[in-house]
């Protein structure tokens, strides 16, 4: 959450040729609605649910850069998805996150004390995000450029010549 995955996976993407998705985004473009909205209107349950579904769809039908949204490692069937891919699991410490973050704006998991609560979110997912990680890399005090170097020589990924195809980008509103 607000570690920079999006921006960073589009550099990846473009960097290496190929196209870019996010499942956020994917999930905001089915449900019409932005993914505050649906945690308050429908319930975690449900978003998950919905989340569950995104990502599955997005696996078997991209092949290029996957961003994932933070709470995705939570499902024991979308780890197991991820476990025969390069997964780069891209992490800061709190006050990064709180910085970058805005304090929980937009963000549903951190309305209230977003420290505290980031501290527990992570407390809860770290070991699920190390377990399907192929690398982890370090984001504080790096650039977006920085931080898509350090995934490709992680990977051992060469960046394509020239430049990049584009594939269409899903807003987020």
């Amino acid at each position: 959450m607000g570690v920079g995955k999006s921006t960073v996976g589009e550099l990846l993407a473009q960097r290496l040729g190929t196209g870019y998705r996010d499942t956020d985004a994917d999930i905001v473009a089915e449900e019409k609605r932005p993914i505050a909205d649906i945690f308050v209107d429908s319930g975690e349950p449900y978003f998950r649910a919905v989340e569950r579904e995104a990502v599955r769809n997005a696996v078997s039908e991209h092949t290029g850069v996957l961003a994932l949204g933070g709470g995705a490692i939570l499902d024991a069937s979308t780890r197991e998805l991820l476990a025969e891919r390069p997964v780069v699991y891209l992490s800061m410490d709190v006050e990064e996150a709180v910085r970058r973050t805005g304090l929980g704006v937009a963000r549903p998991l951190l309305a209230v004390n977003p420290r505290k609560q980031w501290r527990e979110l992570m407390e809860e997912r770290r070991p699920l995000y190390t377990e399907v990680a192929t690398a982890e890399i370090t984001t504080g005090g790096r650039t977006p450029e920085e931080v898509a170097q350090a995934v490709l020589d992680a990977l051992d990924l060469i960046a394509a010549p020239g430049p990049a195809p584009q594939e269409p980008r899903q807003e987020t509103p």
